[in-house]
């Protein structure tokens, strides 16, 4: 197993399931509503996740009544709902195809785990017609214009007699194609979250101050060769606080010079498309599918698009 393209994600997902709320088939959406919250958030699903479903099961609640009893819910009902949802709910009131597919899959996740923990036995979800709704695959650099890229940092890095070296180029670039961090994640990194102890097996930790995002928190391994760049970076920049010293919108103008002197379209060196590519790398190496997950920080839940994407952008 190459451990430069592994990671360890603190993931509860992975933790044995926790025991089945105490429901019955009488239970109101309303009381199944509250241990499902829980239930989401043990597993780890992200803030925003969590809210959306909530409000998809409340949004249902009101088509069918919140004291509806769970016991009580059949596939028609929740196709009802659905038609509803898209037709008949509001004149004012849309609702995309991508939000569309995300209330059926609301619906899907709520009703399996109602049948997992023995409060249903059969899931009405099943039947529930699921409009697949994808968004575009994006549009990357190729591995010339990286290359091109990377010729265009290390000159800087290196200098010349007119200008002075500036190492956070080629370290911005660098580490973003070896990590596939986000952009909030590399502002929040401060220079002790990076630990070169081994000098074999460098690591980058990547931190979250809100409790509820711990589940994000995974270790990363880092090329050897990088930490040198990384000494050379802090000799220069001297970080007090966190390991880059500008805003992010400084950071996204340094990739967007990096494109302009390497001769590619602007916008191309993105931290998203950075990102793509890192895990692009990582599954064309033959890395375990979970590990690229994790990796990038994802739940099971949104790693299944990333995962169909990846496998579009690899044969295409």
């Amino acid at each position: 197993m190459d451990k430069n393209t592994q990671s360890q994600l603190i993931d509860k997902q992975d933790l044995p399931p926790t025991s089945p709320p105490t429901l019955s088939p009488q239970a109101s959406l309303q009381a199944a509503l509250g241990l499902f919250q829980t239930h989401m958030r043990d597993e780890g699903f992200s803030i925003n996740t969590v809210k959306a479903f909530a409000s998809d099961i409340r949004l249902l609640g009101k088509f069918l009544g919140i004291g509806q009893p769970v016991g009580k819910i059949g596939t028609k009902n929740l196709n009802d709902f659905m038609k509803w949802i898209e037709n008949g709910r509001d004149a004012n009131i849309s609702c995309s195809p991508k939000t569309y597919a995300r209330r059926v899959t609301t619906l899907k996740v709520f009703f399996s785990w109602l049948q997992k923990t023995g409060v249903l036995t059969d899931n009405p979800s099943d039947a529930v017609i699921q409009h697949s709704v994808r968004t575009p695959l994006p549009s990357l650099p190729s591995d010339e214009d990286i290359e091109k890229a990377l010729a265009a940092t290390t000159a800087v890095y290196q200098g010349s007699k007119n200008e002075k070296s500036d190492a956070r180029p080629h370290m911005l670039l660098t580490l973003l194609l070896q990590t596939g961090i986000k952009k909030s994640e590399a502002m929040a990194i401060i220079p002790n979250h990076i630990d070169d102890s081994d000098a074999s097996e460098p690591l980058l930790f990547i931190r979250y101050a809100n409790p509820r995002l711990r589940y994000k928190e995974r270790k990363l391994y880092l090329e050897p060769g990088w930490i040198p760049l990384f000494e050379t970076y802090l000799q220069q920049y001297k970080p007090t606080d966190t390991l880059f010293t500008c805003t992010a919108r400084n950071l996204e103008y340094v990739l967007s010079d990096i494109c302009e002197q390497a001769g590619l379209t602007k916008g191309s060196l993105s931290f998203e498309n950075l990102r793509w590519i890192s895990a692009l790398r990582d599954w064309n190496a033959e890395v375990e599918p979970d590990e690229i997950r994790q990796k990038l920080g994802l739940s099971k839940i949104t790693w299944r698009e990333t995962k169909s994407k990846l496998k579009q952008l690899a044969t295409g």
